[in-house]
């Protein structure tokens, strides 16, 4: 696929650059520069960076940029980052659940680390994750970690990662580096619309930022196209499809015509798709056969848009199928990710 190395080059230095939920900005820096240096027009706003070509009202594409890690909130105490940036602690009534921490506990085994400045992305010191635990007292997530003692409350501390590109496959901290470099990409490639870049995601505000804008600017649309990785157990199931789509969320309910206009377009692009909700629908009827809890629709960032912005703001999603979901060893098809590219292009009337 022409200039699809290009894209591979882009994503191995971004998947470097840290980016801890709640202390983006660093971030947003690098990628203002990699979209300048593609033609692109970017703006910064709180939580949200937008890149814009010359016909910025033709197609909306979004993309978290934020990705997990720790924030030190005491003398050589680190905290997971997403639970700190979402506040979700029982001094409200809003803690993470035991079972949400119980999973994940024992993600991160043995993890290198850097703390950066969260402004700049001065380079503040390497460690490494020694073990974590739940604490009885405040019901919530601790983390020990070795070489990081140093540090004061606030610092952010990312999983040290580097991309690996062998048999067809990538693998490393994907979400959501992965579909952000694809946006990146597409201004090489002749993107002339407007792709948002937000933060905070995975603590469940970017849809803040995002609707935001789109107030300030007003005129509603149903063209917003929102981009991620989607999780599935193992590599038969991911397998299955070269990319995700979705009728709805646990939120809300996405644009049907705009739904039917990416599938049909997958259709004479002969590739592969399926829709989570179905899927999850099938897993909670076998679920539910055997007795056991179902799972959860999901929640995005364009459900929580959509559900919030009385219809002003309304699309559907697209994603790349992945697995090991939230950890350093999240993978995907490069094949599955070329069939992506090709749907960015042919959504946003790509000339190159």
């Amino acid at each position: 696929m022409a200039h699809f190395d290009d894209l591979i080059d882009l994503l191995k230095v971004l998947i470097r650059e840290p980016s801890v939920v709640g202390a983006e900005h660093s971030f947003f820096r690098v990628l203002q520069r990699e979209l300048e240096e593609r033609g692109a027009n970017v703006t910064w706003y709180e939580g949200l960076l937008v890149a814009q070509g010359n016909q910025p009202d033709t197609t909306y594409f979004s993309a978290h940029i934020d990705r997990h890690g720790l924030v030190c909130t005491g003398p050589n105490e680190f905290q997971y980052a997403a639970f700190v940036a979402g506040s979700r602690s029982d001094l409200l009534g809003n803690s993470v659940s035991e079972e949400l921490m119980r999973k994940v506990v024992d993600r991160f085994p043995k993890t290198p680390l850097m703390a950066y400045e969260p402004w700049s992305g001065a380079y503040r010191g390497a460690g490494t994750i020694v073990d974590s635990y739940i604490c009885e007292h405040r019901n919530n997530l601790i983390f020990n970690v070795e070489g990081l003692d140093h540090l004061v409350a606030g610092t952010p501390v990312a999983f040290q990662d580097r991309l690996l590109h062998q048999d067809g496959l990538l693998s490393g901290q994907l979400d959501n580096v992965l579909t952000a470099a694809c946006l990146v990409h597409l201004f090489a490639l002749g993107y002339q619309g407007t792709a948002f870049f937000t933060a905070q995601e995975e603590a469940g505000r970017s849809w803040r930022y995002l609707l935001e804008w789109f107030r300030r600017f007003g005129g509603s649309t149903n063209q917003l196209v929102v981009v991620d990785t989607s999780p599935y157990p193992d590599r038969a199931s991911a397998d299955i499809q070269d990319v995700v789509l979705r009728h709805r969320d646990a939120n809300a309910e996405f644009n049907r015509d705009t739904t039917e206009s990416l599938e049909a377009l997958c259709n004479s692009e002969g590739i592969r798709y399926s829709f989570k909700d179905d899927y999850i629908a099938q897993r909670n009827a076998e679920l539910e056969a055997s007795g056991q809890k179902p799972q959860s629709l999901g929640s995005t960032e364009l459900g929580r848009i959509t559900a919030a912005s009385n219809g002003l703001v309304h699309g559907t999603t697209l994603q790349i199928p992945t697995t090991g979901y939230h950890t350093m060893q999240e993978t995907a098809q490069v094949a599955a990710v070329q069939s992506f590219l090709r749907l960015l292009q042919g959504i946003g009337h790509c000339v190159a």
